[in-house]
């Protein structure tokens, strides 16, 4: 006779004050995951999901050409312009509301600035394992319609061209949401082995019992789906990804 035997919901909690910091005047930098100077031994990655920083840069400032290979790279600014530059020949302006991907496979290099002199920048730099390597190294970005945000979990990322938002080689999913305080929804995962790591932020929300607040982080494994409760107005991002890196 076979016995299967379920594994039991597993969450991880990063609270925003856990993370770590690096300050470097012209950019003030929060690391989930290690990264740079930051090293914790238990928050290396997060499955296929390996950084997940959140950058400010002051005005006129950032981070000057610089190389990247076998890497899916994410980008999701929150407040101001970034000016993209890379070695592709891709010259492009990326704003709130949009969503960038670079798939740095055989190699390229980049640059991302601050594209005003008047104000921050502020954006998610994420980084995915891919699942293959050297790859021909590709660039893409989708601007997100902010009606389809609201009270909704809508699909931002996938595997496949053919699917809304932008695309990577993984078997990743990610979704953005901004919601009313009070409302409920359920997350359903596209693959049952994969996990899901959500990102407040802004506001507050509890997930599967879990309550999160700004920029809190929790890592969700061995779960079907998600029961997610706003309790305040917030924006949630939900990264579903593989949990064999």
């Amino acid at each position: 006779m076979d016995i299967q035997i379920s594994k039991q919901l597993q969450l991880t909690l990063h609270t925003a004050e856990s993370r770590g910091r690096a300050n470097h005047g012209w950019l003030n930098s929060f690391h989930t995951f290690s990264f740079g100077s930051y090293f914790n031994a238990g928050r290396r990655h997060f499955g296929a999901l390996r950084v997940l920083n959140d950058d400010t840069v002051a005005p006129g400032m950032g981070f000057g050409t610089h190389p990247h290979d076998n890497m899916e790279i994410i980008s999701i600014p929150l407040a101001g312009d970034l000016r993209h530059r890379d070695t592709m020949g891709n010259e492009t302006i990326i704003k709130q509301g949009d969503i960038q991907v670079m798939s740095a496979g055989s190699g390229l290099a980049h640059s991302e600035m601050n594209a005003n002199r008047d104000r921050e920048v502020q954006f998610l730099q994420i980084w995915v394992f891919p699942d293959k390597k050297n790859v021909e190294p590709r660039y893409d970005q989708f601007t997100m319609n902010e009606s389809d945000l609201h009270n909704n979990l809508l699909q931002v990322l996938s595997p496949n061209p053919n699917e809304p938002g932008v695309w990577i080689h993984q078997n990743a999913w990610f979704s953005m949401g901004k919601l009313d305080a009070g409302f409920e929804t359920t997350y359903k995962l596209k693959q049952p082995e994969n996990g899901v790591y959500a990102f407040v932020i802004d506001g507050g929300v509890t997930i599967n019992g879990q309550p999160l607040n700004r920029r809190d982080g929790l890592g969700i494994e061995h779960a079907a789906e998600l029961h997610i409760t706003a309790s305040t107005n917030s924006t949630l991002l939900l990264m579903e990804v593989p949990m064999q890196a």
